[in-house]
């Protein structure tokens, strides 16, 4: 465009927006309004995805124990490969020996995969472990990081040889140097020599591991989660709680203690969607509760497990009672839940404030809250839940509870979830909600009418699922920006909030939109996530009354799309306003912002996509992010004015310097 045409596009634009009617709103900010609390804009975390084995977990190896029901998946095995189960890890057993191949040309070893293969990156160190022992006195492996597809001199480009001594078990360690960045490297191990090797627990992590953690997370994909700057981590899901079966519910007492005795355990989501079936789909407990609990305080959120009531998925097992704990049988569950808490929180002195310690961490976790049960619903959840309020209540009076609304965000089962909820007086509820771009667009006003009496709200699950693109885009995080605005609005009611899922492998997953994609060395932050952040970075430390003709923005009528929000922050010494234009027009707006006089700096975020089916990517992470701006607010003949044009299908924040 020659600069002709863009003085007279600018022109246009202009004289459009002067024509079109100006929305006057209003903010006191003198009134200060309910507390906001520091939980306020937290994370939901389930294994789903890949998000844990596969993503967060910094374990390369799949199977690494050989405890998969195919013990050999994730594994190529040549030459003279024996598999046992007599190891030295009870609930573990399974392990490799390596013997003689009998022919001076051939070799015995194993090849693993990893998870859609293994990440590597150039420069970056790699921690291999194993426990072996030599079942003749000593024995000599070769472990290699490969490029099968090479076609250079070599297949290998990192290696290096471990020596074995003694018929005993010993852990042994190594590491190997990359050259090179690798998407899809594989681990092998080659047996040298005729003495034989017998292997378990092999393993290879990166060195550089979040806080350099040797049973460590993903550094970048944690930078990522505290950049957020999140109140609340919910763990560890989700319907993985549940699972298929109590069998395979979530037990977090297999997830602690030595990484080598954690049994293996089922996932839901290996079988749920045939579409999206993934048969090596399994939850090494490599990530526990116990790393769990480091995460919340390397991010600074408070911690929020999630335990089991006694019920498998109701989805799953509608038509078979037998399926759950009978009511009279829950005590082994109710003990999980107080364990838990004594895990968290006791003195090094108890039985299982001793097992935190002698984990690492003899200080206190500080927990302060538990949800028991998971998007359950009905009788059959009300009824166990019962015992469970009560005998927390007896032991941990401080303790805040969480209890579910199910999986309903409103109708006859969501009204009689929450009379349950307030009978049994828990402290939160847990609301679900993934809708289309319809029900944000319509729910602005969702939390105005709530009961100011009853049990607050913590929204964990929810996300913008678009009609007929069910994908992450840019129009579907507009909307939930949009949304939002009626959280903050009542942040008197509602405590807590969760974005879901987290997490997702761009090869391995089952459900979408999510929030951060990853692959095996790269990652990216959805537009959701910015949405998220952008509120949880400036949530302020109490609401703010804004109102246009004395009505909450919130898309209603006559309102052009438009929602708002604002809240004040006293540490900072600032307003913070927050406008979503969900129109397919520039919105003009000038806010009176009253107990404010004089010129004021704004500093800008706006956030907005010519395309609204658009979104990040691996090759372009940046391609949506917000982008930083100023301006001032007038000088007006009472108040503060700030005069702006909003775009159309944009979010923006400004932040008033009082």
């Amino acid at each position: 465009m020659n600069f002709r045409k863009l003085t007279c596009a600018l022109a246009l634009s202009t004289a459009m927006a002067a024509a079109a009617q100006t929305h006057v709103m209003e903010i006191n900010t003198k009134k200060i309004g309910a507390q906001i609390q520091p939980t306020m804009y937290g994370m939901f975390f389930e294994d789903i995805n890949y998000a844990a084995d596969g993503g967060l977990y910094g374990e390369k190896i799949k199977n690494r124990s050989f405890e998969f029901p195919q013990n050999f998946m994730g594994w190529q095995t040549f030459g003279n490969v024996e598999l046992k189960n007599d190891g030295p890890f009870e609930r573990c057993p399974h392990y490799v020996v390596l013997n003689d191949a009998k022919h001076s040309d051939r070799r015995s070893g194993l090849t693993n995969e990893g998870y859609f293969g293994i990440g590597v990156l150039k420069g970056e160190e790699y921690r291999f472990t194993v426990w072996a022992k030599a079942p003749k006195g000593t024995a000599r492996i070769t472990v290699q990081l490969i490029n099968e597809s090479s076609m250079g001199e070599g297949q290998d480009f990192a290696s290096a040889r471990l020596d074995i001594k003694g018929n005993e078990w010993k852990k042994y360690e190594l590491r190997l140097k990359s050259n090179i960045t690798m998407n899809k490297a594989k681990l092998r191990i080659f047996l040298e020599g005729r003495n034989a090797a017998a292997l378990e627990h092999i393993s290879l992590f990166p060195v550089n591991t979040y806080n350099n953690r040797e049973n460590g997370l993903r550094r970048d994909l944690v930078q990522a989660l505290a950049d957020q700057h999140p109140g609340v981590f919910r763990f560890p899901g989700g319907c993985i709680v549940e699972g298929t079966d109590l069998e395979t519910r979530y037990q977090w007492k297999n997830s602690i203690g030595p990484v080598e005795n954690r049994p293996l355990n089922g996932n839901r989501w290996q079988h749920t969607f045939t579409h999206r079936f993934y048969p090596d789909y399994y939850q090494s407990y490599g990530l526990g509760f116990y790393e769990y609990f480091l995460l919340c305080e390397d991010i600074k959120a408070e911690p929020l497990p999630v335990l089991s009531v006694g019920l498998s998925c109701q989805f799953q097992n509608r038509n078979n009672p037998k399926a759950h704990v009978p009511v009279d049988e829950l005590q082994p569950y109710i003990d999980d839940c107080l364990d838990l808490i004594e895990f968290a929180n006791g003195d090094v002195n108890t039985e299982w404030g001793k097992k935190r310690a002698e984990m690492g961490h003899p200080e206190p976790f500080n927990m302060t809250m538990i949800g028991v049960g998971n998007e359950q619903w009905d009788t059959l959840y009300f009824e166990r839940l019962k015992p469970f309020v009560e005998a927390i209540r007896a032991k941990y009076p401080e303790i805040k509870i969480i209890g579910t609304s199910g999986p309903d965000s409103e109708g006859k089962m969501f009204e009689i979830g929450w009379k349950a909820m307030k009978e049994q007086k828990v402290d939160l509820v847990d609301e679900h909600f993934y809708r289309p771009e319809s029900w944000f667009l319509k729910s602005g006003l969702r939390y105005e009418s709530y009961d100011r009496k009853g049990p607050k709200v913590f929204a964990g699950e929810y996300a913008c699922h678009g009609r007929g693109k069910k994908w992450n885009h840019f129009e579907a995080s507009l909307y939930e920006a949009a949304f939002m605005t009626d959280l903050e609005r009542n942040a008197d009611i509602v405590h807590m909030t969760a974005y879901a899922p987290l997490f997702a492998h761009v090869e391995g997953w089952q459900w979408r939109p999510d929030l951060i994609w990853f692959d095996n060395t790269r990652m990216f932050k959805s537009v959701s996530y910015y949405v998220q952040q952008m509120y949880a970075m400036n949530k302020g430390t109490n609401v703010l009354t804004m109102t246009m003709d004395k009505k909450p923005i919130a898309g209603q009528e006559g309102q052009d799309g438009l929602f708002a929000s604002s809240v004040i922050d006293k540490n900072e010494g600032t307003v913070i306003i927050k406008i979503a234009n969900t129109s397919k027009s520039d919105q003009p707006v000038s806010i009176n912002l009253k107990g404010l006089k004089g010129e004021k700096d704004v500093e800008l975020l706006t956030l907005s996509s010519p395309d609204m089916d658009a979104d990040n990517t691996l090759d372009n992470p940046e391609k949506i992010v917000p982008q930083k701006g100023n301006m001032k607010c007038e000088a007006g003949k009472k108040n503060t004015v700030l005069n702006d044009n909003v775009p159309a299908m944009t979010f923006r924040l400004y932040k008033v310097k009082m």
